[in-house]
Formats: C-alpha cells, structure tokens, sequence
C-alpha cells in the first residue's frame, strides 16, 4: 500500500513507540480502531500512526519470531535538529553515550538522530524528519551499547594490606573489603585503608565491607570451622559501623547483619556482616531543603538531624549528598 501524505509531522516534539508484532494487518487494524484515525504509512515491512492528539508516534514492525517481548525501542521527535543537539548534549555532558546518525533512511523517511539506552538497556531513539522518501531504508536500530563496565577496587582477607589503593583520586565506582576487618590489622593501617578509599572514590562512591562480627568482644583467639577458619579477628558488630563514620561515610546500611548464617562460639554469637557506606555525592554548594516522604513517622541521619515526614528540613550539601547516594534516596524529595 502507498505511503499517504505526513501532516503537520516537524511542528512538535511527539512521543514514539516501536512495537513488534505478529500480524501487521491485524495490527493495524486495532490501532485504527483505539486510536480512531488510519495509518499515516503503511507498508507490507512497517506501518506508522502520526497522532496530533495524543502527540504519539506508533510504528509497528512485523517480527513474528522476535524474542525479547513486544517492545523495540521508543522515542521522541523534535521539530528540529537545535533540539536534537540540546539533548544530546546535556546527555554527553553527563556521561552517558549516545550513537548519532546524519541523514539516515529510515522507515519510509529520512531522519537525523541519535539512540542512547536507558539504566535497563531500553533503547530511546531521538530524532527529526526531514522529508519522506519511497523505500525502506535503514529500518534496524544499532546495537545497544554494553553498559558501563564500574571501576571497582577489592581487598580479601588473604591479600596483603596496601598503604597506598593504587587508583587515583575520584575514580572508583566501588571499593570492597572483603573479610578486611577479620585479619590482624593495626587499627592505624586499618583507618589509613579508610581514608584510601574515601578517597579514590568518585562522590557517591559506595564502599562494602563483608565480613563475621559478634554481639560482644570474642575471648582469645578464634579457631573457627571451615571457610571461617581464615577469621583472626572478630570485631564487635558496631566496630565497622564507627569505623566508616569515622571515614567521612554516609547513608550507611546493613545489608545483611545475622540472618541465616549466624551461630555461637565461646558464648559470642558470631554474625554475617554486610555494611554498605557511600561518599558524599555531588550536591549544589550550600544548604539544601528536603522533605521526608514516608512510610515512617519520622527518622534521623549520623548527623542527628531529625526528618519527619512532609517536613521540610534544610541540611548541608554534606547530609543531602549522603541521602541522595544511600538506599533511601527514594524516601526523600530534595527540594533545592
């Protein structure tokens, strides 16, 4: 079936959605009905409704043996292509890649684009027409691009205790120590490990620490069964707890603290320990207003600043940078 004419397709910023589907035809004739006007193109390998009311895009792609789900891909078009580099600008300029297109013949039209993916790989494909031309073209998005490997840096009970995390400054995602604090560690050594981290890591850097604590100072020496037997030491449970806060750490959070894998030696109940912490974020300088959602009444941070909830509470840019990178994030609408 012939292409009809695109109305009014450049004169607004316009939501797409790529669907695959089984039957064209079938397809087709649904969205006719749902969305009450034709197919502004149809074609045997693609049919497109262009929506002023809802500003949509609908293309629908027959692939009857496509795995993954109906989905493949959605977007914006803009009007223009100033748009277009606005965008891809403020997303560069942030650090996310994005894979750009000049000129490209694409569903039945020429376009110029760019695609990026999302934090859980759905493909956005961003773009301005600029006339509509009789073939095919390119219909294929590029592969999505492998998500950003994390900079991670890890010390296990068995390695030797570094002076020096041999990464520059800001440029870890992650640091983990793993059995660290079960060795025999100066306390001196153990804090300078501590300033380390906090410092090779990027603002918002998470550090973890896993390990075996008790609920109070274990006698003598450990002899412990198993994987265990490694363990020299068994700090109290609160011990890593300080530890990071003394670091400069917030947002700090117990993972895991006991729960299955919890058992008593020498009349201490020994735990399993996961403890997370995170450098201070990037925050705007200065104080910043934010409010506590819920589901609690109210909760408190390190610093003793008490939220309640719908409360309004001006902390430092410190607190809201810890708040922002912890688990809680999500409980909190940070106002300025």
């Amino acid at each position: 079936m012939p292409a009809t004419a695109e109305l009014g397709t450049t004169t607004a910023t316009r939501f797409h959605v790529g669907l695959h589907v089984a039957d064209l035809a079938r397809s087709v004739r649904f969205y006719s009905t749902l969305l009450g006007t034709g197919a502004t193109k149809h074609f045997d390998d693609y049919a497109k409704f262009d929506l002023a009311a809802p500003p949509l895009v609908l293309a629908l792609y027959p692939s009857p043996q496509q795995p993954g789900g109906a989905l493949n891909h959605v977007g914006l078009r803009f009007p223009d292509s100033a748009a277009l580099v606005d965008v891809q600008r403020r997303l560069e300029e942030a650090g996310i890649p994005t894979q750009r297109q000049e000129g490209v013949e694409c569903c039945y039209s020429r376009q110029t684009k760019f695609w990026v993916t999302d934090p859980d790989r759905t493909l956005w494909e961003i773009y301005t027409l600029h006339e509509d031309i009789t073939h095919s073209g390119f219909d294929g998005p590029p592969a999505p691009l492998p998500p950003p490997a994390e900079a991670v840096w890890q010390h296990r009970i068995t390695d030797p205790l570094p002076d020096k995390i041999p990464h520059t400054d800001g440029s870890l995602d992650g640091v983990t120590l793993e059995g660290t604090l079960n060795a025999l560690v100066p306390p001196a050594r153990l804090a300078n490990l501590l300033a380390e981290a906090h410092r090779a890591l990027k603002p918002g850097g998470k550090l973890s620490i896993h390990g075996l604590v008790g609920d109070r100072p274990f006698p003598g020496t450990p002899k412990l069964p198993g994987l265990a037997a490694l363990v020299q030491r068994v700090p109290v449970d609160t011990e890593p707890l300080g530890l990071l806060l003394r670091a400069g750490f917030g947002g700090l959070f117990y993972e895991k603290l006991g729960d299955i894998h919890c058992f008593s030696v020498n009349g201490v109940e020994l735990r399993e320990l996961r403890l997370h912490g995170w450098k201070p974020g990037t925050a705007a300088v200065g104080p910043c207003a934010i409010m506590y959602k819920g589901p609690f009444e109210q909760v408190s941070c390190e610093c003793g600043t008490v939220f309640r909830r719908g409360e309004k509470v001006t902390v430092s840019a410190m607190v809201a940078g810890w708040l922002r990178s912890g688990p809680a994030a999500e409980q909190f609408a940070f106002l300025s």
